[in-house]
């Protein structure tokens, strides 16, 4: 099982970056993915999550309004746009799947599958 993903980057408050996460290796319309964050010195939070045909989209409240997960299940791919950026969102983020019955995931032990991660820097 492999999650790969990209699009990180540094950028100033206020602009836009899009990442994405590319799954192989397992039936991607049998597990929900999300999204994590980890800041320095910080534990590792949720932040997104859409269910295995997009029927069920959660959102931490930080991000609620800025950004937007989605996925495209005949790509095996899951994205987030993110938009109106803040110095506190920088951080390592992470995409990951979860093959647990409930839609509702939102903590880390919730995921079985985890991407390498990758850094967004957003310079005040």
């Amino acid at each position: 099982v492999q999650l790969q993903a990209s699009g990180g980057g540094l950028v100033q408050a206020g602009g836009s970056l899009r990442l994405s996460c590319a799954v192989s290796g397992l039936t991607f319309t049998t597990y929900t993915t999300g999204w994590f964050r980890q800041a320095p010195g910080k534990e590792r939070e949720f932040v997104a999550l859409i269910s295995r045909i997009g029927g069920t989209i959660s959102y931490a409240d930080s991000v609620k309004g800025r950004f937007t997960i989605s996925r495209d299940n005949a790509k095996n791919t899951v994205n987030l746009q993110m938009n109106s950026l803040k110095p506190e969102d920088t951080a390592v983020y992470y995409c990951a799947a979860s093959a647990m019955a409930t839609t509702v995931v939102v903590t880390p032990t919730m995921y079985h599958y985890w991407g390498q991660g990758t850094l967004v820097t957003v310079s005040s």
